[in-house]
C-alpha cells in the first residue's frame, strides 16, 4: 500500500503563515463590479489548499453570515487552522484530507465562492482534473472561483533555476538534510555555478538577479514554493483550458491595478491591447506586455456584464473605509513600467470624506467630491488605485457586526498569545471589513498590553521589553541588535507611532 499521502509535496515543514485579501470573499465584489461584473451574493464558500489556513480562520471568524469549509492534507497545518477557528467561537468545517477524498464527501453544500492560491502550479495534472471537476459541480451559477499561479511568459528566464535546484536536491541531498537544508544547499550550488558565467547566464542576466532575491526569501517558503515534485507555471490560455471543463469564464484580476493598462504599459501598447477582440488573446499579450510572473484573476460561473447605470448604481451601494493612516496616505502608484502621480484635486476630496476610518457608500463619496467637480469615472478610476494600493478597503455588507467583534477579538486574543514568544502570525481579524489587518509583533504586544490594563505607550513599551528580557530576545534595527536599554528606546519609539497612526485605524475597524 502507498504511503505517499502528500503527492509529491513538501510535507516536512510547515507553510508560511501568511494572509491572503483576494481569499476573502466580501472582497471580490468590488473588483468585479468595477469592471462592469455582477458580483453574488456570498453564502457558502470553500478554500482549498489552505496552508496554515490564517486566511480562512480570519474570513470564518470575521464572516459569521459565510458557511466556511476548506482543506489542506497536511495534518499538522490543518490542526493549527481548525484550532484557530474553534478559538474564535467559529464553525468553519476545515479537513486534512487529499483533494481527491476532500471534493467527493456528500455533505459539501455547492459554494458562491471558491478560492485556490497558489497550489494550481504545485500539484499534478491528476489533482487538477479533481479540483476542476469539483468546481464544475459544486460553484453555483454566477459564483466566483479565484485562483492564483505561477504565470508564463514571466517564468520563462527563472525556470531552469528553479530545475536545477529540484535537481540538486533529488541528485545531491541527502535525506537527513531536510528539505531546507536541501534548499541551502541546492541554493549555494547553484550560486557556483552561475559565477562561472554559464552562458545561460550571459543570456538571462535576470535569472542571476533573481537568484539573489531568492536567496533572501524565508527557507519554509522557498521549500514550498521550488521544491516540490510537480511545479508547472502557465500561460493564460493554458489554465482557460483546463477550466473550460468547469464552465467558469474570465472576468477580472483579482488586483486592481492590473486593470489599469495605462500604468502598466506604453501608449502604443495599451492601443493595441484595446484593438483584440478576444479576452484570451488579450490577457495573454498584456503578460507579455508586464512580463507576468503570478496572475491573480477572478473566474465566474456565468459572466454576466453590467452596463451603464447599472454598474453605477450597483457600485452606488457598496461601502468603502480607509485602512491607512493620514500620515502613510501615497502620493504616487507605481506600475510596470513606472510610477504617476495621485492629482491632488481627486484624492484629497476623496481623503477627506474617509479620514474618520469609518464606513462610507460610494453614493454618499459621489456626493462629497462632486462638490470639488470630481465626477463619477474620476472616482471608480481613483478607488481603483486606491484599493489595489491597499488604501481602502470593501466594508463588510449586511454584516452581524456584534457577532462577528465576538469573534475576531477571540481570534485576536489566540494570535496575540502567539506573540508573546514568535513573530510569525502577522494579522488581526476586523469585523468591519470581514478580512484581515497587517499586525507585526511588536504592534500585537502593545494591544495585549492595552487590553490588559497599560494606559500609556510608556506602559506598553516597558510591558514589551520586559517580556523580550525574560526570553533573552533583543530588537534588531538596520541588521544590528539593540543591547540593554536601547531597546526599550526603541520600543517607546515604535510605541508612541503605534498610538498616533495605528490605533485609531484598529479602533476604527473593530480591533
Amino acid at each position: 500500500m502507498s504511503t505517499e499521502w502528500n503527492a509529491g509535496y513538501v510535507t516536512d515543514v510547515n507553510y508560511t503563515f501568511g494572509y491572503y485579501a483576494e481569499l476573502n470573499p466580501l472582497r471580490c465584489r468590488l473588483p468585479l463590479l468595477m469592471v462592469g461584473r455582477h458580483a453574488p451574493k456570498i453564502e457558502n464558500a470553500c478554500e482549498l489548499g489552505f496552508g496554515q489556513g490564517l486566511s480562512v480562520s480570519i474570513h470564518a471568524a470575521a464572516q459569521p453570515g459565510i458557511n466556511w469549509y476548506g482543506t489542506d492534507f497536511n495534518p499538522s497545518q490543518a490542526a493549527f487552522a481548525s484550532e484557530m477557528v474553534r478559538l474564535a467561537g467559529a464553525d468553519a468545517k476545515l479537513y486534512d484530507e487529499a483533494f481527491a477524498e476532500f471534493c467527493n464527501r456528500k455533505d459539501l453544500p455547492d459554494f458562491d465562492f471558491i478560492g485556490l492560491h497558489g497550489i494550481w502550479t504545485w500539484i499534478s495534472d491528476e489533482n487538477r482534473g479533481v479540483l476542476v471537476d469539483f468546481i464544475r459541480r459544486k460553484l453555483r451559477p454566477g459564483g466566483v472561483l479565484y485562483i492564483s499561479y505561477n504565470t508564463l511568459p514571466g517564468w520563462s528566464a527563472s525556470a531552469p533555476i528553479r530545475h536545477l535546484m529540484k535537481r540538486h536536491a533529488d541528485v545531491m541531498g541527502a535525506p537527513g538534510q531536510g528539505v531546507v537544508g536541501q534548499t541551502d544547499a541546492a541554493l549555494g550550488f547553484i550560486d557556483q555555478f552561475l559565477a562561472l558565467e554559464p552562458l545561460y547566464a550571459k543570456a538571462n542576466p535576470g535569472a542571476v538577479e533573481r537568484l539573489k532575491q531568492v536567496k533572501g526569501q524565508d527557507r519554509n517558503y522557498l521549500a514550498h514554493e521550488y521544491m516540490n515534485r510537480d511545479w508547472h507555471p502557465m500561460y493564460f490560455a493554458d489554465l482557460e483550458n483546463w477550466l473550460g471543463d468547469a464552465k467558469v469564464g474570465f472576468a477580472s484580476s483579482a488586483h486592481t491595478l492590473d486593470n489599469l493598462y495605462d500604468l502598466n504599459m506604453t501608449s502604443a501598447q495599451a492601443d493595441f491591447m484595446r484593438g483584440i477582440p478576444d479576452v484570451s488573446l488579450r490577457e495573454t499579450i498584456r503578460d507579455y506586455c508586464v512580463n507576468q510572473q503570478f496572475r491573480r484573476d477572478y473566474w465566474v460561473r456565468g459572466v454576466r456584464a453590467l452596463v451603464g447605470h447599472e454598474q453605477i448604481a450597483a457600485l452606488r451601494e457598496e461601502r468603502i473605509v480607509l485602512t491607512m493612516a493620514k500620515e502613510d496616505l501615497p502620493s504616487k502608484v507605481r506600475g510596470a513600467i513606472g510610477e504617476a502621480d495621485l492629482i491632488d484635486q481627486i484624492y484629497q476630496p476623496i481623503y477627506e470624506l474617509l479620514l474618520d476610518h469609518k464606513p462610507h457608500s460610494i453614493l454618499d463619496l459621489e456626493a462629497h467630491v462632486g462638490r470639488k467637480n470630481v465626477n463619477f469615472a474620476q472616482l471608480n478610476s481613483a478607488l481603483t488605485i486606491l484599493l489595489g494600493l491597499g488604501v481602502v478597503q470593501a466594508a463588510a455588507p449586511g454584516q452581524d457586526l456584534a457577532k462577528a467583534k465576538t469573534r475576531t477579538q477571540a481570534l485576536n486574543k489566540a494570535i496575540s498569545r502567539r506573540a508573546l514568544s514568535v513573530g510569525d502570525v502577522a494579522y488581526f481579524a476586523s469585523p468591519v471589513t470581514g478580512g484581515g489587518v497587517l499586525a507585526p509583533r511588536f504592534s500585537q504586544l502593545f494591544w495585549i498590553s492595552k487590553q490588559t490594563g497599560g494606559k500609556t505607550p510608556n506602559d506598553w513599551a516597558t510591558s514589551a521589553w520586559q517580556l523580550l528580557q525574560a526570553q533573552n530576545q533583543a530588537i534588531i534595527k538596520d541588521g544590528v541588535t539593540l543591547q540593554g536599554e536601547d531597546n526599550l528606546a526603541e520600543l517607546k519609539t515604535q510605541a508612541e507611532q503605534w498610538n498616533a497612526k495605528i490605533l485609531p485605524v484598529w479602533t476604527a475597524l473593530g480591533i
